[in-house]
């Protein structure tokens, strides 16, 4: 096998769709592993990069998760709703950033100190997106609100 150099050669890209986010189908030539290269077709959904946060309490022993509707869920059979942890786009802000501003607009809980625990892309075969994963301790102290997200960006999300 062939290690050096790019895996792949002669991209093209169609735009599909631009609504929500960005689907796109790319066209190009794969180098296999025995040395010959293979003409594929992908499409490739982009939402941009994303971070996940677990809340936890030390002495309740207890997390926070939050409960919301996700319509791609309902189209493949689920009743829609998911219990998730605080999650959200970074949207040109850093994983620690927008984490911390997630965690306090879904779960109305101020956090500051939060730990990175792992990175993955969650549908690599479809989905360009990246999660960065963090945990995070809260008190009762941390409370500042009810959560519960922004209703401008369509949100209505319930806290466990």
């Amino acid at each position: 096998m062939n290690t050096t150099g790019s895996p792949i050669r002669n991209i093209r890209c169609e735009l599909l769709s631009n609504d929500w986010y960005t689907l796109n189908k790319y066209t190009f030539e794969l180098r296999r592993r025995d040395g010959s290269w293979q003409q594929q077709s992908r499409e490739a959904y982009d939402r941009g990069n994303g971070a996940v946060v677990l809340l936890y309490n030390r002495s309740k022993q207890t997390v926070v998760l939050t409960r919301q509707f996700r319509m791609p869920v309902y189209l493949n059979g689920h009743p829609g709703f998911l219990i998730e942890a605080a999650a959200g786009l970074l949207d040109n802000a850093s994983p620690q950033e927008r984490i911390i501003a997630e965690a306090q607009e879904e779960t109305g809980f101020r956090i500051t100190q939060i730990e990175h625990i792992f990175s993955a892309f969650m549908s690599p075969g479809s989905v360009t997106e990246k999660l960065w994963f963090f945990i995070a301790e809260y008190t009762d102290d941390s409370r500042t609100g009810n959560g519960g997200g922004l209703a401008e960006e369509g949100e209505d999300i319930e806290v466990d």
